[in-house]
């Protein structure tokens, strides 16, 4: 196999073989989605590219490559537990947006693998979608494997649950995916790579989106298909490599023989010490990082994301013996590994900063947690699940040094109680945080487009009424409502916010154009185009403006969309509610009707 020795190489590979295949090379967009509550973090490369994947001209073309760094909150649990699940991690990628289709695809696929890679192909298999009522069988990807050289008992069907993407919502685009796994194990090859912890996923070598889901649960084909692909580089790097997993990788080997120095233990040798050593690598990594992109600790939403990474970091570290301060010395070595990410570098004050100052106060909460644990078995043999569960929800306390202070104490733990306690909590965050994932621009409904738009009038009004000092913060929209955040000093009065709804009325009134322009944007910005604040944009953007009667500029901004063609699209505006969710930083909740 090819000896590629570090990201770099790869990456650079990569993008250099697609760019000769015609392919545009777009930038590593900002972990934090511009535009689009959705999500929390960019998931995945195609995300930034969504509103061209449903069928808005992208500048570049309709052939591009990039690789794109990802924060996966779903899998912060499974961190640990294997050598390969990782919540930061980047992600190569390249799309077809309604241009070359499946066999241009998997010969590509098959090209870089096996010569540019260099991997033999008896050690590829792959798995297609196997078919059910609502889609056919891939039997197309199967015969172009075929033909290709895959021989058919290396090849499996499975389900929507392994070889199916999307929609995103309820409904939009969808279709069969293709993967390919690389044989890890000894000897003759066997097993189902889905299966088999001797197989490794290398590439999901093609999304293809040929369907649209309706609201009647219709699987319709889409006229505009796109391609969508995926490689995970720290696990290809690891495969490539020989590595039994990503942490014996060079972008994870100086961070763990950091944390060997700090704890005196060894990486490897105990299943539970070698499982804290990744948790601690991994979420200081992804802290690195989210902190870069102007996200701070805190009790809610991004914030609340990058406190539970931070601090589940501290409480392993504690479980291999490190009780000083250390996370400012992780920070700078992840720092030194990605020296090609300029907003590292930047921002390297600011991120040792907070991860110090959240470092402190967690070490604080957790010698409080040991005093309400003493208190709790002052008179007791026992300690009750409820009591367990307690001290982690207001203490942030693990289980684990519970579970050590109660031997201690030679104090009964009820650990069958606390996992329960826990799974309550589990499927309460599950289902509170669900509708994050059911708005933006994974949702085209009229509503959410009409909202959309808006909030640029919000956005403008409060600089015209309040003050030209007002910046967007942050912004949520659903079916329902819209969510504005902006800063500012005071409450609201009545009156200042009935001037808000008759300005942005008139607005709606006067039935504006909407428009949309594509443009760097160094230009957008001389153009007077209002941007969210600390949001890192593309050097190319779309700017939406809305032009009044005499072709004045009324509001100018950059945006994703989606948006309406004429305010008078939108519906009657009304505030629901204006309140304080920070210092210096207000919240406006309204609906259109």
């Amino acid at each position: 196999m090819n000896n590629i020795k570090n990201r770099e190489q790869l990456i650079n590979l990569y993008i250099e073989f697609f760019k000769t295949h015609g392919h545009k090379e777009v930038p590593n967009s900002s972990l934090v989605p511009i535009n689009d509550p959705t999500v929390l973090f960019t998931p995945a490369g195609m995300h930034p590219l969504i509103p061209y994947l449903l069928g808005q001209v992208h500048p570049l073309g309709k052939k591009l490559v990039n690789v794109q760094r990802c924060i996966r909150t779903g899998d912060i649990e499974e961190v640990g537990n294997d050598g390969f699940h990782l919540t930061f991690f980047e992600m190569l990628g390249q799309w077809s947006l309604n241009d070359y289709w499946k066999k241009e695809a998997l010969e590509m696929a098959f090209e870089f693998l096996t010569k540019n890679l260099e991997i033999p192909i008896e050690k590829l298999s792959v798995t297609c979608f196997k078919g059910d009522k609502d889609a056919p069988k891939d039997d197309e990807s199967a015969k172009i494997w075929l033909s290709l050289g895959i021989p058919k008992n290396k090849m499996f069907f499975l389900g929507k649950e392994d070889n199916f993407w999307g929609p995103v919502s309820e409904t939009g685009p969808c279709g069969p995916d293709t993967e390919v796994f690389y044989y890890t194990g000894k000897g003759n090859l066997k097993g189902n790579p889905s299966k088999s912890k001797e197989w490794s996923e290398i590439w999901n070598a093609g999304v293809f989106m040929q369907y649209n889901k309706t609201k009647s649960g219709k699987y319709e084909f889409l006229k505009h298909r796109n391609v969508d692909t995926g490689m995970g580089v720290e696990r290809t790097l690891a495969i490539l490599q020989g590595k039994k997993s990503v942490f014996e990788t060079h972008v994870f080997t100086p961070i763990v023989n950091d944390i060997e120095n700090l704890s005196g233990k060894k990486y490897g040798k105990n299943k539970l010490e070698t499982k804290s050593f990744r948790i601690v690598a991994d979420h200081l990594k992804a802290a690195v990082f989210i902190t870069a992109d102007g996200i701070k600790p805190s009790n809610i939403e991004r914030g609340y994301v990058l406190r539970r990474l931070i601090r589940r970091a501290i409480r392993h570290a504690r479980l291999i013996g490190i009780s000083d301060k250390f996370t400012s010395r992780i920070a700078l070595t992840v720092i030194r590994i990605y020296q090609d990410y300029k907003d590292l570098q930047d921002n390297k004050k600011i991120i040792l900063e907070e991860l110090d100052k959240e470092e402190t106060k967690f070490l604080n909460t957790l010698d409080s947690g040991i005093k309400e644990f003493s208190k709790m078995i002052k008179s007791k043999k026992e300690l009750s699940g409820k009591d367990a569960f307690l001290l982690f929800q207001s203490h942030g306390f693990p289980i684990e040094i519970t579970e050590e202070l109660a031997k201690e104490n030679k104090v009964k733990l009820d650990r069958k109680g606390f996992d329960i306690e826990f799974k309550k909590h589990q499927e309460l965050s599950r289902t509170s945080s669900a509708g994050v994932f059911k708005s933006g621009l994974a949702d085209n409904s009229l509503m959410t487009t009409r909202l959309h738009t808006a909030t640029h009038l919000l956005n403008e009004a409060l600089r015209q009424i309040i003050s030209k000092d007002i910046r967007q913060k942050g912004s949520n929209i659903n079916p329902e409502r819209l969510r504005f955040d902006f800063n500012f000093s005071r409450k609201l009065t009545n009156e200042e916010v009935i001037k808000i709804e008759e300005w942005i009325n008139d607005k709606i009134n006067k039935s504006l154009e909407v428009i949309r322009e594509e443009m760097p944007l160094e230009k957008a910005l001389k153009s007077g185009a209002q941007s969210e604040f600390n949001a890192k944009y593309p050097e190319i953007v779309s700017v939406y403006t809305i032009l009044g009667k005499n072709k004045e500029i009324v509001s100018r901004e950059i945006c994703t969309g989606p948006h309406v063609k004429n305010t008078s699209e939108i519906g009657h505006f009304k505030i629901t509610k204006e309140e304080g969710i920070a210092a210096g930083i207000r919240r406006i909740k309204a609906i259109v009707s």
